[in-house]
């Protein structure tokens, strides 16, 4: 399951990311969140924080430095 979802992730980011342009408030950008959660604590804790970080970029999120615990 841990590496379909890593795929899936590398894929967004080579495919899809680029043309969206860079909008996420924090650093490491969203999906570079996402790949580090998933491959420091797996599938389904790594995809829960990414789906709590997805969550929280919005305009009214003040952004920032975030790292993955």
């Amino acid at each position: 399951m841990k590496a379909v979802l890593l795929a899936l992730l590398r894929c967004y980011r080579y495919a899809v990311s680029p043309m969206l342009g860079r909008n996420c408030r924090f650093v490491p950008s969203c999906s570079e969140y996402a790949l580090e959660a998933v491959e420091r604590h797996g599938a389904l804790k790594g995809g829960w924080l990414a789906t709590r970080r997805v969550c929280r970029c919005h305009p009214f999120s003040g952004g920032g430095y975030d790292p993955v615990p």
